[in-house]
């Protein structure tokens, strides 16, 4: 699978050429009730980077994941995507924008096989109107084959061919994860938020995972905001780290400048290098 591949084509045509801004986050607050979680955060990610937000437990990583995708609508501050400003937005219309995640706890039907998960991530990219789909019948067909192509070629591109039938249940933790992933990027987004990708993976797992992400980004030219607490992981894979604690950026740039930020290292990551 490349970046050419005539069934991956349907990128928006944004008019944002690499390197540009495609999302602004914009003095964010969050609070539930009296507690704080995202306190005037702002930050931006570029269009083809890897971006990664860092952080101990508890600093608001998830919360401003949730934030940009619309799960959570704050308080203060706006979310500016594709130029499009907003204050707040619905998850549907994230998704319909360009924007798809991962969770830091796999969502997956445990019950249905790996390729009809990832078929799912599809749903948003099906025009035909449910009486046509329920028939399988005519157009509806013609664009089941075309979207199962897609699925297929994902499938290859993630190397799961052997388990494409099997139901997602019954797999090891780490190809659920990727399962996952295959899912996140059967909606071709312009900005695939990662939610811990690599959590509760042993080492070898890891190294594929962090492959995937790379090609994912090097070969479908997606940009990626990722959540992730291994620092050789994160030092390896991305761009620019922003760094959050108790809801609060402490540090922001490129990953070697932030590891060497004292506050970083106090908050973090815990000794001086």
């Amino acid at each position: 699978m490349n970046a050419h591949d005539p069934h991956l084509s349907t990128k928006f045509d944004d008019g944002i050429a690499p390197g540009e801004e495609l999302l602004h986050v914009d003095n964010i607050s969050l609070s539930f009730g009296g507690v704080k979680a995202i306190t005037d955060i702002s930050f931006n990610v570029l269009k083809g980077e890897i971006r990664a937000i860092i952080g101990p437990n508890g600093a608001g990583k998830t919360s401003m994941l949730n934030v940009i995708n619309g799960f959570y609508h704050p308080q203060e501050g706006s979310i500016t995507f594709r130029g499009e400003k907003r204050t707040k937005m619905k998850p549907y219309e994230a998704a319909t924008s360009g924007i798809s995640r991962t969770f830091q706890n796999v969502a997956l039907f445990a019950g249905m096989s790996t390729l009809d998960n990832i078929m799912a991530g599809r749903t948003l990219k099906m025009h035909k109107n449910f009486f046509w789909q329920m028939w399988r019948h005519g157009p509806a067909l013609q664009e089941e084959i075309e979207h199962r192509k897609v699925v297929e070629e994902i499938i290859e591109f993630l190397e799961i061919e052997a388990i494409r039938k099997e139901p997602v249940g019954t797999l090891p933790y780490g190809l659920q994860k990727r399962v996952e992933l295959g899912r996140a990027l059967a909606a071709e987004p312009d900005l695939l938020l990662l939610d811990e990708p690599m959590a509760g993976m042993n080492l070898e797992e890891k190294e594929d995972m962090s492959r995937f992400i790379i090609d994912v980004n090097q070969q479908y030219g997606t940009t990626i905001a990722l959540i992730e607490h291994d620092m050789g992981v994160v030092m390896d894979l991305a761009d620019r780290v922003i760094v959050l604690d108790y809801g609060k950026k402490i540090g922001d740039g490129l990953p070697e400048d932030v590891q060497a930020n004292q506050d970083v290292i106090d908050a973090y990551l815990g000794v001086s290098h």
